[in-house]
């Protein structure tokens, strides 16, 4: 399904349905297919705003988290949006999470779905390799329980990425500044209801931390999913749409 990409100034989003607001931020190599099985059954009853981080757009001072979240406070402001259910997966939950915490007033709930923020198995480490396409490869199918997940498309994408030096060097930023932002006690100051998603056999940000996240952040229920990995809503979107509909639901006006 392909969604119309709207542009407001300097913003980029898909804006599809009508009703609450449900918006949703991706990670480091997402996309918006990422979310299309999400997009498609919540655009029935809500209004799904999915915004296009400028992951690799921003100058190199501001390819941090923290220059992230910036964007989108802006990004908020400039749409005017209030009572947000804010979902993010992986660096887009971690982006979701200081939102939260510099401006709680425009968010009703978090969803977090492999999130960093407390601890991740970095992406920053040896990775990326450029040129070697086998490794990204071996990498992109490390994201998921099922290898076959990484498409002939999906490693292409990655590839490309990863083969432009500059890229390389933002992405390395990014990774690293997710390392050095963690957040930890400040999860108790959080205080909507949080959905907590995970993958049981999530690699990047293992069940250990979806456990460490329930326990700090106050109002928050954790469901594990077996078989999944760290993108949950990409890998088993029934599953996972089956667990955040009631929760939504239950947090309607």
């Amino acid at each position: 399904m392909n969604y119309e990409i709207k542009q407001n100034d300097k913003f980029k989003f898909i804006d599809e349905g009508e009703g609450e607001i449900l918006v949703l931020f991706h990670g480091l190599f997402g996309a918006l297919s990422n979310f299309s099985d999400l997009i498609e059954h919540f655009r029935k009853e809500y209004r799904v705003i999915v915004p296009i981080l400028p992951l690799l757009e921003l100058d190199l001072l501001n390819t941090t988290v923290g220059g992230l979240q910036k964007y989108v406070n802006k990004f908020f402001e400039k749409l005017d949006l209030k009572n947000i259910n804010l979902l993010g997966n992986s660096l887009g939950g971690h982006v979701a999470l200081v939102q939260i915490l510099k401006h709680p007033e425009r968010i009703k709930t978090l969803i977090l779905t492999g999130s960093s923020g407390l601890f991740e198995n970095g992406m920053g480490d040896t990775y990326p390799k450029r040129g070697d396409r086998e490794y990204i490869r071996n990498k992109t199918a490390y994201t998921f329980y099922d290898p076959a997940m990484a498409t002939e498309e999906l490693v292409d994408e990655v590839f490309e990425i990863t083969n432009n030096r500059l890229k390389v060097i933002k992405i390395i930023a990014l990774a690293k500044s997710a390392i050095r932002n963690n957040l930890g006690e400040e999860l108790k100051e959080i205080k909507q209801p949080t959905l907590l998603i995970w993958g049981k056999n999530d690699n990047v940000t293992p069940p250990f931390v979806a456990e460490e996240f329930n326990k700090l952040i106050p109002n928050s229920e954790l469901y594990f999913i077996d078989k999944c990995g760290h993108a949950p809503m990409m890998e088993v979107p029934s599953e996972f749409n089956a667990i955040l509909n009631p929760f939504l639901e239950k947090h309607k006006e």
